[in-house]
């Protein structure tokens, strides 16, 4: 195979996995190489188009053009971009000459049907409404150039030719947009969208700019600006799938499940084999409990694109759900394909784990979840020292006199209750029991607490990371993190009494909210530690959770979280409850009506029934809250036990703690000896 040929097909690949942001840096590297090739010039403007980079795409569109005039798929390409911008009649004529030069092509029929039926229906508008103003991107070369940067790995050299851009033309958009794209890369999500905010007074009908403008929106959980930022998009660029996917993205975000199927469902409409808009349309149908609706657009989305592997581990992730041998086998098939990317394998190995742990096969399943989980921490990022030194400090910090110094200071709020503790620990079944009562509601795995301690801390430059600087906190200081994230968190809320913050990861701030919000309830979801930490394991995570993949850091983790847990039981007796899934499992009404009495709740039989409410559940567990309880997950890390050495070792201390009945059994069976 011709190398020109090999990189149009990885390109090619990733296009049809609904990936334009690979495709495009796929094609526009081989554009280094083979700067005149026709298929590459076209695919990287398709994959341009689909990002809404018109302008871009353009100087691609008509190089290629120029340099081979007769070839249809340029003047195809040509015409799908005009069409996207406004120019109908202009789509139409080139519609009509590509297929002139290859007759042949039926589908263009389809696509001048389409050009013509929307030059009729704009043409009954009034005469006078202006169309869109095309832009001619200045300084090609630079921002070719940085582009290039770009995808070597070179942000700051890009960064540079940006500013310098803007040096001599202040108002060049496409430069302010890729510039709030690098700081958003840095995660300044802030500076990203004053720049962008620029980008689009300055171009109104900039869509790629009021894209990015919503992403960051969305980053910033700035849920309203995110939707309208998103509408703006599809104003100005009706005709393209991902128009209706980024409005989707930030009606999901906000909590809109019903808003964001429509959404999804008209870019199926416009682009009906479109990957992300059916991975996005399943995931809000099993978020809002239409499970058998979410399996079938699941499955569509595998039809028309056999390489999309986040089809079937969306499928996998229900937990509930069993596929079928010719399933597995196209999976197995499919893995076996050297040019898949490392999410794909993830995604395939994960989904094969879930599949034979069902089937009884958990020797083969581990094997898949090792793959997995080996090929995931390549690329995470994460220091088991950093965790154990946090946890030291907040152990130090957070002693007996520093909270009793601090008392009476925060917000009086009673309405917050956090579950925290470890993923895969029972957490989604105690927000569905909390959920189902009159006076609280459920929302989801809330960033907010994060978000305002973060913020806090980068505004106090005596101090470089947390925990340090809360030591400087001033008395006002813990009140205002109170009432920062309880005005953040109204965003999720719908007027309920009291509200569920599920984020796990909230057991490192449990001395900062005893400060910050004293009337907080701190529930922690606990579960058998094997049971914990391979549960966790077992979860292939979207972001986040870096420490997960490795069955060592994972045990070392699980270590650090117990030592911060026996510490605010010690300092702040009473303030946190511990529920074990178990316990839940083997006594539900017990358990239920401790948790009520501890968040101060009345009685309510709906949380007796938890499986029959009706909400948007948002994680893994969302299709096993909704069945009656069940035991099958109890003392399931006893099917792995032989795979397990490692965790074990690593557990040792704290699980020869528990009765003997919970040890594993090569300890039983010496004991028995």
């Amino acid at each position: 195979m011709q190398p020109q040929q090999a990189c149009f097909n990885r390109a090619f690949n990733h296009m049809q996995s609904g990936d334009a942001e690979a495709a495009a840096s796929v094609s526009l590297e081989g554009l280094s190489d083979y700067p005149e090739d026709p298929n590459i010039l076209c695919l990287a403007a398709r994959a341009l188009i689909a990002l809404l980079k018109f302008d871009e795409a353009r100087i691609h569109i008509e190089k290629a053009k120029s340099l081979h005039p007769k070839f249809p798929i340029a003047h195809e390409t040509f015409a799908d971009l005009v069409l996207v911008e406004g120019y109908f009649r202009e789509a139409v004529e080139a519609y009509q000459h590509a297929i002139a030069l290859d007759p042949g092509r039926s589908d263009l029929h389809l696509k001048i049907a389409h050009a013509r039926e929307l030059l009729s229906s704009h043409s009954t508008q009034a005469p006078d409404k202006p169309r869109r103003k095309r832009r001619q991107m200045a300084y090609a070369e630079e921002m070719t150039q940085a582009a290039k940067h770009e995808r070597n790995g070179e942000p700051g050299q890009a960064e540079n030719i940006y500013r310098d851009i803007l040096k001599r033309d202040p108002d060049h958009v496409e430069a302010i947009r890729l510039l709030a794209a690098v700081a958003g890369t840095h995660r300044k999500f802030q500076d990203a969208e004053v720049l962008l905010l620029r980008a689009v007074s300055l171009a109104p009908d900039f869509a790629r700019a009021w894209l990015d403008l919503s992403n960051v929106q969305r980053q910033l959980e700035k849920h309203s600006e995110s939707i309208e930022s998103s509408q703006q998009v599809v104003k100005l660029a009706p005709e393209i799938a991902e128009s209706y996917i980024a409005l989707a993205n930030a009606q999901a975000n906000a909590g809109l499940h019903v808003e964001a199927i429509t959404a999804y469902q008209q870019a199926l409409k416009i682009t009906p084999s479109h990957p992300g808009a059916f991975s996005g349309l399943g995931h809000q149908l099993k978020t809002v409990g239409r499970q058998t609706e979410s399996i079938e657009v699941y499955r569509q989305c595998i039809s028309a694109n056999p390489r999309n592997t986040e089809s079937y581990w969306s499928l996998a992730n229900m937990k509930t759900f069993r596929f079928e041998d010719a399933e597995v086998n196209s999976m197995e098939v499919l893995l076996e394909d050297d040019s898949l990317d490392a999410i794909d394998v993830e995604q395939l190995c994960n989904a094969l784990g879930f599949e034979y742990e069902g089937r009884s096969d958990y020797k083969r399943a581990f094997g898949y979840f090792k793959r997995c989980n080996d090929k995931r921490r390549e690329s995470e990022s994460y220091d088991p020292v950093t965790t154990e030194t946090v946890a030291d400090r907040l152990i130090e910090i957070f002693n007996e006199d520093f909270l009793a110094e601090r008392q009476d200071i925060g917000v009086e709020d009673p309405s917050p209750i956090l579950i925290v503790g470890l993923p895969r620990s029972g957490s989604t079944l105690i927000e569905q029991i909390l959920a189902s009562h009159s006076l609280v509601e459920g929302t989801h795995e809330l960033a907010d607490l994060s978000y305002v301690v973060q913020t806090m801390g980068r505004s106090n430059p005596k101090f470089e990371h947390f925990p340090d600087f809360l030591t400087a906190l001033a008395p006002k200081a813990w009140s205002k993190i109170g009432r920062q994230y309880l005005e953040r968190t109204q965003n999720f809320r719908t007027g309920a009494d009291r509200f569920i913050d599920k984020n796990p990861n909230n057991f490192t701030y449990v001395g900062l909210l005893q400060l910050a919000l004293p009337n907080a309830k701190i529930i922690n979801a606990r579960r058998h530690p094997l049971d914990s930490c391979f549960g966790t394991y077992q979860q292939l995570f979207a972001n986040g959770q870096p420490f997960s993949y490795d069955l060592n850091e994972l045990g070392e983790y699980y270590l650090q979280y117990q030592r911060l847990m026996d510490h605010w039981h010690q300092v702040m007796p009473g303030k946190v409850l511990d529920v074990d899934y178990e316990d839940v499992v083997q006594d539900l009404e017990s358990q239920v009506r401790r948790l009520l009495d501890y968040c101060e709740l009345p009685i309510e039989e709906a949380c007796f029934r938890f499986h029959e409410t009706e909400r948007a559940v948002k994680t893994a567990s969302s299709e096993q809250v909704r069945q009656p309880i069940y035991s099958s997950s109890v003392n399931l890390w006893r099917n792995y036990e032989s795979q397990l050495d490692e965790l074990i070792e690593t557990l040792e201390e704290l699980l020869r703690t528990r009765p003997e009945t919970d040890w594993p059994s090569q300890w039983q069976q010496s004991l028995e000896t």
